[in-house]
């Protein structure tokens, strides 16, 4: 048997404002982008450059509920591990793109990894994993 995770939901104020974030500042790649009329809300995911298996869905915020959350998600941990090939080509692209470090780049047993907030403060771990 073979399983996997094929999306993250992702919960956010806007699309648009996401998507400029997202795929504007960190490259990611829109792979799907469609409204649903009966539900008045868009079926938006994306996925990091040259990822072929992991994705977010972008899920627009549709109750005070969840909008409190917004940003929030997992009560302050680092919520998304965003692995890279290269970390400081990375971590220097996204300085450079105003992208938010809250803990500075750490050599680690496991890898390279520096901490960022994503626009609505969530926390994300960008890791080049250690190689064996």
């Amino acid at each position: 048997m073979k399983q996997s995770i094929g999306l993250t939901a992702l919960l956010v104020r806007d699309y648009d404002e996401a998507l400029q974030f997202y795929v504007g500042i960190l490259g990611f790649h829109v792979v799907e982008d469609t409204f649903i009329a009966a539900q008045d809300k868009r079926w938006v995911i994306i996925a990091p450059a040259g990822s072929s298996e992991s994705a977010l869905l972008l899920a627009r915020a549709a109750s005070p509920e969840q909008a409190a959350r917004i940003g929030n998600q997992t009560g302050g941990r680092v919520f998304l591990f965003l692995h890279t090939d290269d970390f400081w080509r990375d971590y220097t692209a996204y300085k450079t793109r105003g992208v938010v470090f809250v803990r500075d780049p750490k050599a680690e047993s496991y890898g390279m990894v520096a901490v960022f907030k994503d626009l609505y403060g969530n926390l994300w771990d960008l890791l080049q994993p250690a190689t064996a």
